[in-house]
């Protein structure tokens, strides 16, 4: 087999290689990249996400007339339903208002 004739066959063996090993290292860089904007975007999901509702203000610790009470617990109420306090939340104000 004259010599000539493997040489083609080697140099496409080499460019071949290095062929595939530059796209397998663009396919690295661009996973790389791509968990990069993911985490950015994580991020700023978590920036741009509304704030936690402040704590309700603290009430007195023994209303004056039972109406009051009532009235807070009712205000209280209406805050949970709409979604404003938790209902961990609510039940420590409640806890907080009945002196419990």
């Amino acid at each position: 087999m004259p010599l000539g004739r493997r040489r083609p066959l080697l140099r496409g063996a080499l460019v071949g290689g290095t062929a595939y090993a530059a796209g397998r290292r663009a396919a690295q860089t661009q996973q790389h990249e791509a968990d990069q904007q993911a985490a950015i975007d994580q991020l700023q999901a978590q920036q741009a996400a509304p704030p936690a509702a402040p704590p309700p203000p603290p009430a007195a610790a023994q209303p004056s007339a039972g109406s009051a009470l009532l009235d807070e617990l009712k205000r209280l109420g209406e805050l949970r339903d709409q979604g404003v306090l938790t209902d961990e939340e609510f039940a420590a104000a409640k806890a907080r208002l009945l002196g419990t």
